[in-house]
Parts: C-alpha cells; sequence; structure tokens
C-alpha cells in the first residue's frame, strides 16, 4: 500500500475531524498562525498617581490644577427673586449717590469751571484766519479797535485829575487776558509798558498767551527783534482768588486791606504798585454772587496805585434790561398766577404791602438778601406776580441772549446779583452763562473800594465819538473797521446790533 502524502494528524481533535471526513477548518491569516498574549489583568480602578520625578531629570512642568466640580443642574435657582431685587435697589443706591455727590462737586465749582472748560476748548485758529476766514470779522475787528480806543485813552496820566506821571513806564495787570489777544494792543499803548502781568482761570489759554508772547518777542521790527515789555502770566482766578498770593504781585504791591473788610487802613497809609487793572469782557461772571463781585473789587483796588485807572468792557445792562422790559411788554405782561391778572396790577397790589419797590443799590448792597433756595426765591416771586417765569431771548444769526428763568417784569435786576442768562456768539462762545451786572449797583459797590467812574459810554457811542480822531479814526481803518480814507464800515448791521450789547468803562482809584 503507498504511503500518504501528508502525515497523518498528530493532535486527538484533528483526528477527530479526520474520522468524521470534514475538512479541517482554515485559520485566517498568517497572523492567525501566531496568537498574541491576551492581557487578563482587570483595568485599574482608578487613575495611577504620577510618580515623583527624579531631580536629574528635566525641570518639571506646572503642577495641574485640580478638575473641576461640575455644577448641579439647577443650581443658580438657589438665588431668589427677592435677593435680586435687593442687589438691584443697592446698586441703584450707588448710583444714586455718586451722582449726587458728582452735582454737589459742580455746584460747589460754581459757574466758574464751566467758563473755563469752554474757553480751554476755543480753538487758536490764528491771526489770518480771523482776518481773512472768519464769519464775525468784522466784530472782532471792532472789538479789537474799542479796546484799542480804551487803552490809548485811559493808559496815559490824565492832566485834568492834576497827574504829570505814573513815573518812568507802565505796570499793567491784565485780568482775565485769555489768550492774550491785547498784548500788541499794549505793545502799542501810547506811554511805554515795564511789566504786564496776565492772569485767567483757563490754564490752556494761558500757555497760549505765553506762545503768543514769546511769539512777539522774536518778531523782527526794522530787521531786529523789537523791545518788548516783560511778560509774566499765572492761572489764577481773579475773582474767587486772592492775587496777592502771585510772587510777582507782590513784588509790584498789593494791599489787602482794601474796601470795607479792611477798616479805610488803605485810604491813608496802603495802596498797591499797579498803574493799570484791565478786564476786558470778562468781568460778568463776578457777578454770580456778592462775595465774588467784592473779590473781584478787592483785587482791583487791592492792586492799584492811587490815581491807578480800572478799565474794561462788559455787557450793558441797560440793553438787558430794556430787552427784557420790551419782550414782558410785547407779551402782555402776564403770568400764569393769580388767576391770570397782570403782572403790573400784581405788582402794584403787592407795592402796597411792601416798600422793596423804591429800591436803591446801596441800600441793597448794605442789606443783602437772605440766602434762600432759588426754589424759594421763585416761588414767592411767582405769589406776588414781580417775576414771570418764561424764556426771555432774542438776537440774530450771530448772536442770542437767554434768560432760562425768572426776569423782572420792569427790566430792573434786583437783588444786582445771581442773575444768569446763556450767550451765544458764533464762532467765540457756545451758550456759555453769564450774569447781568447791573450799572449803578456796579458803580455803588466800587465806590466802597475807593474807585471812583471816570468814564462810561456803550460802543456805538464810542465809534460816533472817536472815529474822526486824528489817532483813532486811523487806527479803524489799520484794523480793517472801515475802508480806507475814511471809507464806509466794513462791518455788518447784525455785527453792529451784537457790538452794541456792550459799553466800555474807567474808574480811577482815589
Amino acid at each position: 500500500m503507498p504511503r500518504e502524502r501528508f502525515p497523518a494528524p498528530s493532535n486527538k481533535r484533528a483526528r477527530s475531524r479526520s474520522r468524521s471526513g470534514s475538512p479541517p477548518r482554515k485559520r485566517p491569516g498568517a497572523a492567525a498562525r501566531t496568537r498574541r498574549p491576551v492581557d487578563r489583568r482587570p483595568p485599574p480602578s482608578k487613575p495611577t498617581e504620577p510618580r515623583d520625578p527624579d531631580p536629574e531629570d528635566e525641570p518639571r512642568s506646572p503642577s495641574r490644577s485640580p478638575p473641576r466640580q461640575l455644577k448641579r443642574p439647577g443650581g443658580a435657582a438657589r438665588i431668589t427673586q427677592a435677593e435680586r431685587e435687593a442687589a438691584r435697589r443697592r446698586q441703584e443706591e450707588r448710583e444714586r449717590e455718586l451722582r449726587e455727590e458728582q452735582q454737589a462737586a459742580a455746584a460747589a465749582r460754581g459757574v466758574h469751571d464751566v467758563v473755563r472748560q469752554h474757553y480751554n476748548a476755543v480753538p487758536e485758529r490764528g491771526r489770518e484766519w480771523r482776518k481773512t476766514d472768519s464769519k464775525i470779522k468784522g466784530l472782532r475787528s471792532f472789538n479789537n479797535w474799542v479796546k484799542s480806543c480804551i487803552i490809548q485813552k485811559f493808559s496815559p496820566p490824565d492832566a485834568s485829575l492834576g497827574e504829570d506821571s505814573y513815573g518812568q513806564n507802565l505796570l499793567v495787570l491784565d485780568v482775565g487776558c485769555g489768550k492774550g489777544g491785547d498784548l500788541q494792543k499794549w505793545q502799542s499803548a501810547p506811554k511805554r509798558v515795564d511789566l504786564y502781568v496776565g492772569v485767567d482761570p483757563a490754564d490752556v489759554s494761558i500757555d497760549q498767551a505765553r506762545d503768543r508772547y514769546n511769539q512777539m518777542s522774536r518778531r523782527p521790527n526794522r530787521g531786529r527783534p523789537q523791545r518788548i515789555f516783560q511778560g509774566e502770566f499765572f492761572v489764577k482766578d481773579g475773582f474767587g482768588e486772592w492775587l496777592g498770593d502771585i510772587p510777582i504781585i507782590q513784588d509790584v504791591g498789593i494791599d489787602p486791606s482794601v474796601g470795607p473788610e479792611g477798616g479805610g487802613v488803605s485810604q491813608r497809609w496802603g495802596g498797591g504798585g499797579f498803574d493799570v487793572v484791565s478786564m476786558m469782557f470778562c468781568m460778568h461772571y463776578a457777578f454770580e454772587n456778592e462775595q465774588k463781585a467784592r473779590g473781584m473789587l478787592r483785587n482791583v483796588a487791592g492792586a492799584l496805585r492811587k490815581g491807578g485807572r480800572f478799565i474794561g468792557v462788559i455787557p450793558n445792562s441797560d440793553v438787558l434790561s430794556a430787552k427784557v422790559e420790551e419782550w414782558h411788554k410785547k407779551h402782555g405782561g402776564t403770568s400764569n398766577t393769580n388767576g391770570g391778572a397782570s403782572v403790573e396790577a400784581a405788582a402794584a397790589a403787592a407795592a402796597a404791602d411792601d416798600d422793596d419797590d423804591d429800591w436803591d443799590p446801596e441800600k441793597s448792597l448794605d442789606d443783602p438778601p437772605k440766602e434762600e433756595s432759588a426754589a424759594d426765591g421763585e416761588k414767592d416771586g411767582k405769589e406776588n406776580g414781580e417775576i414771570v417765569e418764561d424764556c426771555v431771548e432774542w438776537g440774530n444769526s450771530i448772536y442770542r441772549v437767554k434768560f432760562p428763568g425768572k426776569t423782572p417784569p420792569d427790566g430792573v435786576f434786583r437783588p444786582p446779583f445771581g442773575w444768569k442768562y446763556f450767550y451765544f456768539l458764533e464762532e467765540a462762545v457756545e451758550e456759555v452763562p453769564e450774569y447781568v451786572v447791573p450799572w449803578e449797583a456796579f458803580r455803588a459797590l466800587a465806590e466802597d473800594y475807593n474807585l471812583e467812574l471816570q468814564y462810561r459810554k456803550p460802543f456805538n457811542e464810542i465809534w460816533d465819538e472817536e472815529n474822526g480822531d486824528p489817532v483813532l479814526g486811523p487806527l479803524s481803518e489799520r484794523m480793517g473797521v472801515r475802508g480806507r480814507d475814511r471809507g464806509p464800515l466794513l462791518i455788518s448791521s447784525e455785527e453792529m446790533d451784537a457790538a452794541s450789547f456792550y459799553h466800555a468803562f474807567c474808574f480811577y482809584k482815589v
């Protein structure tokens, strides 16, 4: 019998398959021929703790933060609606307290900071722009000419007052000097200026005034730098602060004992050292209250020597009074009080029980009203019909005046402090608060500080009187107020209307 080609299976299972006649089952692929060892160990129940690294190993990385705990669903619902409401009320209370603190701080600063911030924000556009591109270039030229007139007329000594000379040269204190717009006017004064001290509460304006002064000192005059006065500039509020704290003013001389507060000592022994104190387009801010007005006059009178001049330009209270009275007459002089009765009738009825109708400026200043709240004052006025709560407003396309609250139907502002209005001037003043300066009250108050009135004129009258002057007439042509050779005015009717809102003054120290 021939031998089998393949040897018989060696294992028992193969032999049984052979006996049964079924073919043996093939293994799937070569990999099946070598069986992998199976790891039959159970998986670890928790992560294995990392071993501590050997000191010789690489620097270990920062340790891992512990795993975050998962929040249970609905955990935020533990904050009740009442707690949310309480938190909201606490937040509103904190916000209300913060607003009250800010309002109190603003009230404590007064209008001073509002005005300072406004003038700090006004850009300096340059002389060329003011003379060519400005919409109010005619008004600018006219106002500058009027200021030049006042400086030319009242900076030298006055022979009619028995004055021969101020000394060698002038010492000038310019309160509210702004950006230094009058520096060249003082450089051209009929008597040479030795010292110019400019003060203003707006720090940006003072920086620009100092820059303008430095440019003037470098400007050539006939090929050489011009000889210019000594200029000093300080950030200072000439109404709310004592100017005697400035060293250069102390050196020139300032008398703290002037006025009623000083007991009259300065009238005999004291006195300041400045020849001129100037306030151009700024003194009306002092009439926010009596304290500021007296502080302003104390600085002025304290700085002036005997015979010195206090010159300035302010809004004309006669114009303000006439406009307010005209408005009330035009609107029938009625208010919504007293059953619609006329204000005149209500005021007449009140006058029967009140002698305040015979108001005297000096009496009002000697016996100022009680410091009541604005609401109390307005309530009293409404009850007796002496004031009307309406918005009195007038102006034209380049300027506007607006009283936002109470105004007297007869146009007489009494007591003389705190009558606020808003003034707007195209390109120059963005509706800032100003205060009425009732002229007779101001004149009487100035006399308390040994300042006697020498001159007062509205702008339009100054033009009528001075345009033919041999010096000031040609000056108006050079400054662009009118054409050459006594030509026509180069200022529009609207600009002249805006200019007529102001008047100029001069007091002298006795």
